[in-house]
Formats: structure tokens, C-alpha cells, sequence
């Protein structure tokens, strides 16, 4: 049971919404409901979740637009995407927009159970609780520290506020540093399953991930390099 977790279920069907709080709060979940998007954004702004799963086709204000407005105030809570769209262009669109799962119409509940508990697992949710280990899965170097435990980011001392993909990314890469990783295995890697997308889905998060490093420290952000006409590494100053 994993208690003090808590879900949002956004969707304009009602009888999607109560099929998976059914079935997620048999998990010992925590679950609230928003039959849209304004609905929705009215309630992760009074509420704390640990996980939304949003459609995307809605009427007026749709799942993406939702996204895509957390994403902008720097809200950083896991989402995954819920659709009939199971087109590859819209998956990339997801994901560039912020996604960090997305599972096509019509699903199993089981394999959205499946879905959320390694999401949760991954943005250190799962129990719910702090971690009572006493020691710390620290990733350390001079400009940037990266707490596993705690899934935070800090440079040169200042806190980076990251999605849950962003900082997979950053602690995937920094765990081997000087090691190139092409696209497609950072899609793999980084996705935690065979996502044949566009490539591009990396290329826009290492974007974004420079830039919020950069606005802490400008050295922290240029410790993730791009090697022309293969992927990306993680390279260490020798300074």
C-alpha cells in the first residue's frame, strides 16, 4: 500500500475517471477527480500531487494546454498523457511539451497501475515517505550535486527546478561521465522503454535542461556536451 500518495485523474468521460480511481485506489492511493482542464488547474493549485494522468482531447482547455501551462509555471508534478492519439507525431508532442508517459486509448487499468507505479517509483514517490536510509545516493561534482534520494538538483549551491524526465536525464547521463550516448539510446535509456519517436524529443529536452542549469550556473550547464553527428556526453571541467 503505498499511503500518502496522491493522484489527479483528469478526463472528460466519466466513466474513465471511475475506472481508474477504482482500480488505482486499490493500490492505496489517494485519488481526485476533474471532469477538464480549467477544472483540473483549479485543483493542482490547491492541491499537492504526486502524479496526474491527463487526456488529452477535451473540450475548451485541452490535456496539452493544461501540460503545457504547468510546464511554463515551473510545476514540475509527473504527468502522464491518456489519448485516443496514438499517432508518432503526437507522442513527440508530448513529450516535448513535458510528458513522462503516455498511453494510448483504449488501455488496460492494469497497465496504467503498472505505468504509475514505476513513474512513482522513478520521481521517488513510491512509499509515499521519506527514505529512512542512512546513506545517501549522491552524485557530486565541483559545479553540480545530484541527490538521488531526494531527487534534487543543486548548482554551485542554487536548487534547479527540473520535470521528472529533465533530471532522469541529467542523473542518467552524469552517472557515466565522458561516455557518448546517441539519440536513440537515450531514448531508451532515459524513457525506460522502445519509444521509436523522433529524435528530436532529445535534442528538445537537453535544450531545456541547459537552459535551466544556466540560469543557476552557466559551468553546470556546459558540463552537458554535444558530440556533432552522434548524441550527447556529460563532461567533467578539468579546472
Amino acid at each position: 500500500m503505498d499511503e500518502n500518495v496522491k493522484l489527479l485523474v483528469v478526463d472528460d468521460e466519466d466513466r474513465i475517471r471511475r475506472l481508474l480511481t477504482m482500480y488505482l485506489s486499490r493500490e492505496g492511493y489517494e485519488m481526485d477527480e476533474a471532469c477538464d482542464g480549467a477544472e483540473a488547474l483549479e485543483k493542482i493549485e490547491e492541491n499537492h500531487y504526486d502524479c496526474i494522468l491527463l487526456d488529452v482531447m477535451m473540450p475548451e482547455k485541452d490535456g496539452m494546454e493544461v501540460l503545457e501551462e504547468l510546464r511554463i509555471a515551473e510545476n514540475q508534478t509527473p504527468v502522464i498523457l491518456l489519448t485516443a492519439k496514438g499517432e508518432e507525431s503526437d507522442r513527440v508532442s508530448g513529450f516535448e511539451t513535458g510528458a513522462d508517459d503516455y498511453i494510448v486509448k483504449p488501455f488496460s487499468p492494469r497497465e496504467v497501475v503498472l505505468r504509475v507505479k514505476a513513474l512513482l517509483r522513478r520521481t521517488g514517490s513510491f512509499n509515499g515517505a521519506p527514505s529512512t536510509a542512512t546513506s545517501k545516493d549522491l552524485v557530486v561534482f565541483p559545479q553540480l550535486t545530484i541527490d538521488h534520494d531526494a531527487h534534487r538538483v543543486t548548482a554551485e549551491g542554487k536548487e534547479v527546478s527540473l520535470t521528472p524526465k529533465e533530471y532522469e536525464l541529467l542523473y542518467f547521463l552524469a552517472k557515466a561521465p565522458d561516455k557518448v550516448f546517441d539519440r536513440e539510446q537515450l531514448l531508451k535509456e532515459v524513457w525506460h522503454y522502445e519509444f521509436f519517436g523522433d529524435l528530436r524529443t532529445v535534442d528538445t529536452h537537453v535544450k531545456r535542461l541547459r537552459e535551466k542549469l544556466n540560469r543557476v550556473s552557466e559551468r553546470a550547464a556546459k558540463m552537458i556536451v554535444t558530440v556533432w553527428g552522434v548524441g550527447y556526453k556529460f563532461e567533467v571541467p578539468s579546472e
